[in-house]
């Protein structure tokens, strides 16, 4: 049978020629019955890593048919002796050359009898042959590295509301982070490639003034909206105020307000696709990740944004990266100085900066 169709009949099934799950109480003793004679520590998955192994490994002369019983070793030589140069580029340690070599070897000195002359062939070391017949015994374990980064990742996602699928976070070519106080509502336009685009800020002057007038939220909300750049998602803080406490329930009203109106006028396609284009993220969620966090409440980052406007001209790859053009009016802006501080401005841009390591650049 051709390794093709064989390979793939096996990981249907689960199992090599044993009929039983990889990874199950039946195969764990035959997995591991090598390395049960080898140290006396209990090793749960890759006995290829115990120090016992490690001295092995300086021993090439030691025939490896020691490491696996008689069935494991009739399924890596199916394996190597079937698989076409393709299929077994397939196996990242066998890409390149030495899926050239296993096939120019085959033809040359015909199948392989037994794996102590897969040593035989170059570029092969006895670690990296010991490497190649553990993944082909068990080629789950990538999947199994892959479901753990996945399991990372919605981890991650948890701090974002709603739910986006992680397809599209993947396909982004930029968001618009926009943080709101009482005063000011600001934003950070930035790509993922961290470049910012557009920062900046606009005071609204009539909020938490008298009564709470819709019309009037709805006009200075409107107003900085059509100054907003498009972008793929927009990030809203949703800031840790608890609505039992009565003291700030004005200021808590005024930010609930705002949240709600810029959701509506930011979401523009809702109602024709069904896909949210605005979401909210934690403001103790960046707090954490900048290590702002005294207690349950959020020191100031405007020291840290001094440092990221600093790097983009005095490093060859900084962390973040603004216009060239702007990059003195910003510092003079955030300069010691400076009288009113804009906390809402560098809050965005450190929302947008976490929104990126925290969702996507740690993840791809």
């Amino acid at each position: 049978m051709s390794f093709s169709a064989w390979l793939p009949s096996l990981r249907r099934r689960g199992s090599y020629f044993f009929h039983v799950p990889l990874g199950s109480c039946q195969l764990q003793p035959l997995h591991h019955s090598w390395c049960q004679k080898k140290s006396t520590s209990a090793v749960q998955h890759n006995c290829v890593n115990s120090p016992a192994m490690n001295q092995t490994f300086k021993t090439p002369e030691d025939a490896l048919s020691n490491l696996y019983s008689s069935e494991q070793q009739s399924a890596i030589l199916q394996v190597l002796n079937t698989a076409s140069e393709r299929e077994l580029s397939t196996i990242k340690l066998l890409r390149g050359r030495k899926s050239v070599n296993v096939i120019e070897h085959r033809e040359k000195y015909g199948p392989f009898q037994n794996l102590q002359s897969l040593l035989n062939v170059p570029l092969f070391q006895y670690k990296t042959v010991v490497k190649v017949c553990n993944f082909i015994l068990n080629p789950s374990e990538k999947g199994d590295r892959r479901e753990r980064k996945i399991q990372d990742t919605r981890s991650s996602m948890r701090f974002i509301k709603p739910e986006i699928e992680r397809e599209r976070l993947e396909t982004l070519d930029s968001i618009v982070s926009v943080v709101f106080g009482t005063r000011k509502i600001a934003w950070a336009h930035v790509d993922r490639d961290l470049a910012v685009h557009d920062w900046q800020q606009e005071e609204c002057g009539r909020f938490m003034k008298g009564t709470y007038i819709p019309a009037v939220y709805l006009e200075e909300i409107s107003s900085v909206v059509s100054k907003i750049p498009e972008a793929d998602l927009y990030i809203l803080e949703k800031s840790g105020l608890s609505a039992q406490n009565t003291n700030l329930f004005p200021i808590t009203l005024h930010l609930r307000t705002v949240e709600a109106m810029l959701y509506a006028l930011l979401q523009k396609t809702f109602m024709q696709d069904g896909q949210h284009k605005v979401l909210s993220m934690a403001r103790s969620t960046v707090g954490k990740h900048f290590g702002l966090m005294v207690g349950d409440s959020r020191s100031s980052g405007m020291d840290l944004v001094k440092q990221f406007l600093l790097q983009s001209v005095t490093q060859e790859q900084p962390r973040l990266s603004f216009p060239r053009n702007k990059v003195v009016r910003y510092r003079n802006l955030f300069s010691s100085v400076t009288q009113n501080r804009d906390e809402e401005m560098c809050d965005s841009l450190l929302q947008a900066l976490a929104f990126y390591e925290l969702l996507l650049n740690n993840t791809t």
